[in-house]
């Protein structure tokens, strides 16, 4: 069983930056490519990027393209979600998800494995 636990979520000002991370407790990470999605209040979870095995491809939800960027330690078991000029409409809870597929994609049913999720509000 593969568990995530993701972390850094937080109240900040529009235009701000946060950067999430999700571990995960397994010592094949460098086996599962990983995810982020997000849920706004009222909506449904969106995917909002993805990360390859390696680290060497990346893909990312049309809204946050350019100001939103993943990464990976394979070292540490860990992703990164680095959220630069961050908008009200960013508020949701993200999550992270890991998928046993190699390009699993932006559909939700190609990860298997998610975390609990952590906050994410822009207000001032």
């Amino acid at each position: 069983q593969v568990q995530l636990v993701e972390s850094g979520g937080g109240l900040v000002q529009p235009g701000g930056s946060l950067r999430l991370s999700c571990a995960a407790s397994v010592s094949t990470f460098s086996n599962f490519a990983m995810g982020w999605f997000r849920q706004a209040p009222g909506k449904e979870r969106e995917f909002v990027g993805s990360i390859s095995r390696s680290g060497s491809l990346t893909a990312y939800a049309d809204s946050v393209k350019g100001r939103f960027t993943i990464s990976r330690d394979n070292a540490k078991n860990t992703v990164y979600l680095r959220m630069n000029s961050l908008k009200p409409e960013d508020t949701a809870v993200y999550y992270c998800a890991g998928s046993i597929q190699a390009v699993p994609g932006s559909s939700e049913y190609a990860y298997y494995f998610w975390g609990q999720g952590t906050q994410v509000t822009v207000s001032s």
